[in-house]
Parts: structure tokens; C-alpha cells; sequence
């Protein structure tokens, strides 16, 4: 299926978007996000009062991380789908037109 002009830019204008909507509102609480729960798996392997080592520190960065990258996920692949969503009833509503005008065209 031949993806149309009009959805291929709504993908690209919303993945735009959410990128922008990403690095204003989704860097800062998608790491604090996943520090809290890396601080809570921490917290239950370790004990509450965690000690400054280097594995719970590790398991820390990887839970931030990976807030980041599913605020990331999130922001741009949402924006994204719902671009195309867009495009695609733009031109879903163009060729029904299109077709139409078409069909009159043909009956005069």
C-alpha cells in the first residue's frame, strides 16, 4: 500500500512536534521518573538507607535511562502515529472528492 503525500508529512510534522514536546517537557521528569524507581529497586535489594556503591549507583543510571528513552518513546512515536492519523483522513477525504468530481465529470 502506497503511503500518501499528505500522511508522510503529518508523520513527519508530528514526529517534528514530538521531538520539541520531548526536549521541553519530557527529558527532566522522564529521568526523575526513573531515578525515583531506580532508587526504589535500590532501595529493596540494598536496604532503605542506600550506600553509595557502585552497583546501586549503576542500577540507578540504567532505570533513568530508560525513563528517558520511554519519554522519548512515548512523546515521538504518539505525536507521530497521530500525524499520520491526520495526513491519512486528509487525503482519504481528498480522493473521495477526487472521485466524486470524477464521477460527475463522467455522467455529463
Amino acid at each position: 500500500m502506497k503511503t500518501k503525500e499528505t500522511a508522510r508529512k503529518g508523520l513527519y510534522v508530528g514526529t517534528g512536534v514530538g521531538l520539541v514536546l520531548f526536549a521541553l517537557m519530557g527529558l527532566l521528569p522522564g529521568s526523575m521518573i526513573g531515578g525515583v524507581i531506580g532508587l526504589k529497586i535500590a532501595g529493596g535489594i540494598f536496604g532503605s538507607p542506600i550506600q553509595a556503591t557502585v552497583l546501586a549507583r549503576l542500577i540507578i543510571a540504567v532505570c533513568m535511562i530508560t525513563g528517558v528513552i520511554a519519554a522519548a518513546i512515548a512523546s515521538v512515536l504518539g505525536t507521530g502515529i497521530l500525524g499520520w492519523t491526520v495526513g491519512a483522513v486528509v487525503d482519504s477525504v481528498k480522493s473521495r472528492r477526487e472521485a466524486v468530481e470524477a464521477a460527475h465529470a463522467t455522467a455529463r
